[in-house]
């Protein structure tokens, strides 16, 4: 079988998914194709992985600026897309794997106008929930109900992917047209949570499968390392930890300056994933490490905290609750998106979002207190999102799609 996978990166989470998935499908004797637009962030990406580079440098900066200034993001990027679509043609893919399309590195109505000509087997996994918005990837924050009659008067439109121009209302019009009436597409969600909006949107007639995102269980698990050491932290001291690339308040960082107040000495927040911006806004009894792509030294990181605070307030199915529980460290998470379901009573607690009384409650009452078997249950929790398996899931699913 021969199968595309088109994303907005080559790097990051989605990146390593669509090259997980390569990866385990090439296993199986499969031919891939990925492609991902060239931006500064994809430098240093692997072409082993049959990496096609989508446009270059100078027409990708030109194609956001027009989306940027238009409001039209994905109807431009006509030379990119024209370049791609002959290269899939020679291809001649049996399966063509969507994952992020937003961001103007790909023309939208092309690439769907192909794919319904060509009647190919389509997946498309959502990793938010811009496929069905006039704009925004997510819209849990400003409690936006629009989406699901027709975006309007966005108050989004300044952020990602940024424009002058509310234009949510054509958007959410043209997108409807051009990714409805595929008679062979299913939508992977990696969460139940998305999965219940899809069957609220105009993507409805589509089937939708749950298939969670999976980590590297050889890299994130319980790692011995000098960290608590390097930093003053002590053995009778309570280490929480929060990762996140890219600290806002949709990722909760003034719940972790609100507990660095409200916590006595005992306990000791550590922030990844900072920069010099970051920096300034953290009181000095915040320790805090810039960000780093090792994932052996997260892993690390990982170990040597008592417990993993997920106080995010947009999320699908967050990759760090994951490779927390993987490394033996319970998780205290916001119910917002999916990030409740990667838990369950043996391994961490669920609090309302923005609750930050039960939260210090949590944590001052030892429930959470990480040893030997509370390690053990996190890591038996963790396996249920094993890479390579959620992967061969994507494969079994191509397969089914290729013989009906």
């Amino acid at each position: 079988m021969k199968i595309v996978e088109i994303n907005g990166g080559a790097n990051g989470s989605t990146g390593k998914i669509m090259f997980g998935i390569a990866h385990v499908a090439r296993e199986e004797g499969h031919e891939v194709m990925c492609a991902a637009p060239i931006t500064s962030t994809n430098r240093g990406a692997k072409k082993d992985c049959g990496y096609y580079r989508i446009g270059n440098y100078m027409t990708r900066r030109i194609d956001v600026l027009l989306a940027r200034i238009t409001g039209l993001n994905g109807c431009f990027a006509w030379a990119a897309t024209g370049k791609l679509i002959r290269q899939i043609k020679a291809f001649k893919p049996d399966v063509i794997q969507l994952h992020n399309l937003h961001d103007s590195y790909i023309n939208l109505p092309m690439l769907f106008r192909y794919i319904k000509k060509n009647h190919i087997h389509t997946v498309w996994t959502l990793h938010d929930c811009w496929a069905f918005t006039g704009h925004c990837p997510h819209f849990t924050i400003e409690k936006c109900g629009r989406w699901q009659t027709g975006c309007h008067d966005c108050p989004k439109y300044h952020d990602y992917p940024a424009s002058l121009f509310d234009n949510s209302k054509l958007m959410w019009t043209l997108k409807k047209k051009w990714f409805t009436g595929i008679k062979t597409m299913t939508i992977v969600t990696p969460s139940e949570w998305l999965a219940n909006l899809v069957e609220r949107s105009y993507l409805n007639e589509y089937r939708v499968q749950v298939i969670h995102n999976g980590i590297d269980l050889n890299i994130f698990k319980p790692t011995k390392s000098n960290f608590r050491n390097l930093h003053g932290i002590k053995t009778d001291e309570y280490m929480i930890l929060g990762v996140a690339f890219g600290w806002s308040y949709k990722k909760g960082i003034d719940c972790f300056i609100e507990l660095a107040k409200r916590l006595d000495d005992k306990f000791k927040i550590v922030l990844v994933g900072t920069d010099d911006s970051v920096d300034k806004k953290l009181p000095s009894n915040i320790i805090s490490i810039h960000r780093t792509q090792n994932q052996e030294e997260l892993a690390r990181i990982y170990s040597a905290a008592d417990v993993f605070f997920m106080p995010t307030r947009e999320e699908n199915f967050p990759t760090v609750n994951m490779e927390a529980l993987a490394c033996g460290t319970p998780v205290v998470t916001f119910n917002t998106g999916g990030s409740a379901e990667i838990i369950d009573e043996t391994c961490g607690c669920v609090v309302n979002e923005n609750d930050l009384d039960r939260v210090i409650a949590i944590l001052q009452s030892g429930f959470l207190h990480k040893d030997l078997k509370r390690e053990a249950m996190c890591e038996k929790r963790a396996k249920m999102f094993q890479g390579e398996e959620t992967y061969r899931l994507y494969t079994r699913l191509y397969n089914s799609a290729a013989s009906s």
